[in-house]
C-alpha cells in the first residue's frame, strides 16, 4: 500500500475565500477597485507597519515597478544575491540596469555584507537583498555599507511575511519592498504581489506604473505596464491575511519539531533579534554534492512518500539568461549551498503524524546516503 505523499507545499483556500470572491463577481466590480485599496491599506497595517502600500499583479512585477519608481535604469548598477529566485536578477536587468551578484553568508542564506562591500562600484546605485525562506537579511550591516555609499536599499521580501529583525518588519526598512502573494507562499491572493513604499511619491510612481502610467483615465503622465491587482485576486488576499498570523506560529511549531528530531542534517539557525517565518524549512546536507543531495531527494519521495524542493540547484549567476552579467564570477557560499540544501515540509496543513514520518525518513535516508 503506498504512503501519502506529504507535499513539500500545500495552500490552504477555504470556504471565507470562496464567499469572498462570489461578493466580488456579485458586485460587479472586478477589476481594481474597493477590494483593492482595501487590500492595500490592511497588509500596509498589519505587515509593514503602517507604511503605504501598492497592490500589482505578480511579485515581480513588483521589484520591477519599484526599481523603475526608484530611478533604476540604464548604466546603474544593483547588487542582490545569486542564490534566490531568477525573479531578483530579472528584475533588476528588465529596467536595462545590471545586476551584479554577491555571495550569501552561509548559516542565513543571505547576502553577505562583506561580499556587498567589495561588489561596489562607481556606478552602484543600490543593494537588493533577498529575506530568503522567511529570514531576514542582516539589514544594519547592509544600511551602513549603503549609507557609506550613498546607495538606495531595496527589499525582496517575496517569502518573509511578518518576519522581523529587532523588532522592525521586513519591508519596512527599504526604499521599498516586495511581496509575493503567489500560491505558495506563506499567503496568498491566489496570485499578485505588494509593494511598501518608503514615501509617497515613490508610492504614487507604483501606482502610475502599473497602470500605463495615468492616475486619471486617459491622463497618461508617463510610460507605465498593465500589472494592476482585480478585486477577485485582493479578496481572497484580505482573508488570508487575517489567518497569516496563525498559519505562521504553526510553521514556526513545526519547525521547531523538526530542528529537535532531526539528525545528521544542518538545520536552520535564526540569527538574534530575528523572527523566521519558514516559508522554507531548509536543512544542509554537509559536504554533499548536488547529485549526493538530488539522490536524498528522490529517496524522500519514493521510498517514504515525503516532498521536498531544492531551492535553488542553479546560481543566478550560472543561468543562462543572467550568466552574461556574471562572466567567471565565483561565489563560494553560494555553490555549496546550492548543492547541499533540501527544503522539507513545513506548511500548516502539516499533522503530527506527517512530523513524525518526516523525521524518520530524512534520519534514514541521510544515514543510508552516507552523507
Amino acid at each position: 500500500m503506498s504512503l501519502e505523499m506529504i507535499p513539500a507545499a500545500r495552500p490552504i483556500i477555504g470556504e471565507d475565500e470562496r464567499v469572498a470572491v462570489d461578493r466580488v463577481l456579485a458586485s460587479g466590480m472586478v477589476a481594481q477597485g474597493p477590494e483593492v485599496k482595501a487590500f492595500e491599506a490592511e497588509f500596509g497595517q498589519h505587515l509593514v507597519q503602517g507604511r503605504e502600500c501598492v497592490a500589482v499583479n505578480s511579485g515581480t512585477s513588483g521589484l520591477h515597478l519599484g526599481l523603475l519608481a526608484a530611478g533604476i535604469g540604464p548604466g546603474d548598477e544593483v547588487i542582490v544575491p545569486s542564490f534566490t529566485f531568477a525573479a531578483t536578477g530579472n528584475s533588476v536587468a528588465l529596467t536595462g540596469a545590471t545586476p551584479v551578484f554577491a555571495d550569501i553568508e552561509p548559516d542565513f542564506f543571505c547576502l553577505d555584507p562583506a561580499s556587498v562591500r567589495a561588489s561596489v562600484t562607481e556606478r552602484t546605485r543600490a543593494v537588493m537583498p533577498v529575506h530568503l525562506y522567511g529570514h531576514p537579511a542582516n539589514m544594519p550591516a547592509l544600511q551602513e555599507i549603503a549609507d557609506e555609499h550613498g546607495l538606495l536599499v531595496f527589499e525582496d521580501a517575496a517569502q518573509a511575511h511578518g518576519a522581523s529583525l529587532h523588532g522592525q518588519k521586513v519591508g519596512s526598512f527599504g526604499t521599498f519592498g516586495m511581496f509575493s502573494l503567489y500560491p505558495t507562499k506563506n499567503m496568498t491572493s491566489g496570485e499578485g504581489g505588494m509593494v511598501s513604499c518608503a514615501d509617497g511619491e515613490i508610492a504614487r510612481r507604483v501606482r502610475l506604473l502599473r497602470n500605463q502610467g495615468m492616475e486619471r483615465q486617459y491622463a497618461n503622465e508617463l510610460v507605465g505596464l498593465n500589472n494592476r491587482m482585480t478585486d477577485i485576486h485582493a479578496a481572497i488576499g484580505r482573508v488570508q491575511l487575517t489567518k497569516v498570523d496563525a498559519w505562521t506560529r504553526q510553521r514556526q511549531d513545526n519547525a521547531a519539531f523538526l530542528n529537535a528530531h532531526l539528525e545528521g542534517v544542518t538545520t536552520p539557525p535564526v540569527a538574534e533579534g530575528a523572527v523566521h517565518v519558514y516559508h522554507q524549512y531548509t536543512i544542509r546536507i554537509p559536504g554533499a554534492a548536488g547529485a549526493e543531495r538530488d539522490r536524498v531527494v528522490t529517496a524522500l519521495r519514493e521510498e517514504h512518500g515525503v516532498g521536498s524542493g531544492v531551492y535553488y540547484p542553479i546560481p543566478n549567476h550560472r543561468l543562462e539568461s543572467l550568466a552574461p552579467y556574471a562572466p567567471g564570477l565565483e561565489l563560494p557560499e553560494t555553490e555549496r549551498a546550492a548543492a547541499e540544501v533540501i527544503s522539507l515540509p513545513v506548511h500548516p496543513s502539516l499533522t503530527p503524524e506527517h512530523l513524525e514520518r518526516i523525521v524518520t525518513a530524512v534520519n534514514t535516508v541521510v544515514v543510508k546516503a552516507g552523507a
